[in-house]
């Protein structure tokens, strides 16, 4: 393994709130980036209390702060103060990148839009995210995943069956997603600023990331084609593309495609070789017709054995298919940890963390260290942009940062 990390040198400020902007910093700080977390005194980013959320996990632990801004340093700055602003001028002239999710008034009133920074450091790369974008009718709108990426972009909707009304998502589950976005965009912008010397703004937003989550279903609606709700499991589009319970009570997902090419072997491991002479289901356009009857066939097989005996047998033969994961299976999944998906950390209360989605060849993410607490980093932070003791304690002082 490689002991450089490829973005080791590249300092980011981390201007942003809640989760999928800074959930991109995250990322980047995870091959080396020096992350900078920009937070005003008092309470800081209110994503440090999400863990009180009567949706989330109750534990003592603040776990989403602490996959939200591992490996980050904060430093506590008003920005509404003329002090507290002028001392962010002097970190962005430092700075490689800028990340901010703001609303745009915001950035105005505070002085933080791109036009308003760019003279600071030319080769800034300013990375904008936003709920619906950076123009529009509706740029200006308050967006989070669920209104933005899984409503507006049409997923809950597609989620759905018939009859039955749109679904919720749980915390972040867009966030996250939709950050990936941001943090290719910023990769290309640093890889484009090799070659020219000179940064530029980018942007993301959670509306064009749920699109792009839907866009099968979304470039089909450009066109004019519209596809019914799903049906329920019991009336399946493929028996074959269905959800089935075990005897155990477990459900497995079973996801055979390829049907023309799995149908004998399915029918061979299932022990129902009669159903190849099956009239019903001889060919692809017969199983789709007739896909309600086989679901019941299938259903009165699959709980006649428990999930684990399904999975060795289904594996033997490359059969697609997979448990439908509860929370609980997944710290003992032992997948995860060999995809290097789920990876240890250097802080004490939470020993396993979920890891950046990719990987390079050689190269091993940084382990997490804990989230900083509001303001741990100030004076460091301050001091490496060439302030003196004096000047900061005169800030603090003002109670232009903290």
């Amino acid at each position: 393994m490689s002991e450089r990390l490829p973005l080791e040198g590249i300092r980011v400020l981390d201007i942003a709130s809640w989760i999928a902007a800074p959930a991109a910093a995250v990322v980047l700080g995870d091959f080396g980036a020096d992350v900078i977390k920009v937070e005003p005194p008092g309470e800081g980013d209110p994503h440090r209390m999400n863990y009180t959320l009567p949706q989330a996990p109750k534990s003592a632990v603040n776990y989403p702060w602490h996959l939200d801004s591992r490996n980050k340093r904060s430093i506590a700055l008003d920005l509404k103060s003329p002090a507290g602003r002028a001392a962010l001028d002097r970190l962005i002239a430092r700075a490689d990148v800028l990340i901010t999710n703001f609303p745009f008034p915001v950035r105005t009133r505070l002085k933080l839009t791109y036009d308003d920074v760019r003279d600071l450091n030319a080769r800034l790369i300013y990375a904008s995210f936003t709920g619906y974008g950076e123009d529009g009718p509706d740029k200006d709108e308050p967006g989070f995943d669920a209104n933005a990426y899984f409503a507006r972009s049409g997923l809950f909707d597609r989620l759905r069956y018939e009859g039955n009304p749109p679904g919720f998502a749980m915390p972040a589950q867009g966030d996250r997603a939709a950050a990936m976005g941001l943090v290719s965009a910023v990769l290309l912008a640093l890889y484009d600023r090799e070659r020219t010397g000179q940064g530029r703004m980018v942007a993301s937003s959670l509306y064009a990331n749920g699109l792009w989550s839907n866009a099968f279903m979304a470039q089909a609606a450009l066109i004019g084609a519209y596809a019914p709700l799903r049906p329920p499991r019991e009336r399946p589009l493929s028996a074959l593309a269905n959800i089935y319970q075990s005897r155990d009570g477990r459900w497995l997902q079973l996801s055979i495609v390829q049907t023309e090419r799995h149908w004998p072997t399915f029918c061979e491991l299932i022990g129902r070789p009669e159903l190849l002479q099956d009239r019903r289901f001889a060919a692809l356009p017969d199983r789709r017709r007739h896909a309600a009857e086989l679901r019941a066939i299938l259903d009165d097989v699959f709980a006649s054995r428990d999930y684990a005996a399904w999975h060795e047998l289904l594996s033997s033969r490359a059969i697609p298919h997979a448990p439908i994961a509860q929370m609980t299976d997944i710290p003992e999944d032992p997948q995860a940890v060999a995809a290097r998906a789920v990876v240890p950390t250097a802080i004490d209360e939470l020993p396993r963390t979920i890891a950046s989605p990719f990987q390079l060849a050689g190269v091993e993410q940084r382990q997490a260290r804990p989230a900083p607490s509001l303001g741990a980093d100030t004076d460091a932070i301050l001091a490496e942009a060439g302030f003196t003791k004096d000047e900061i304690a005169s800030l603090k002082a003002t109670g232009a940062a903290a």
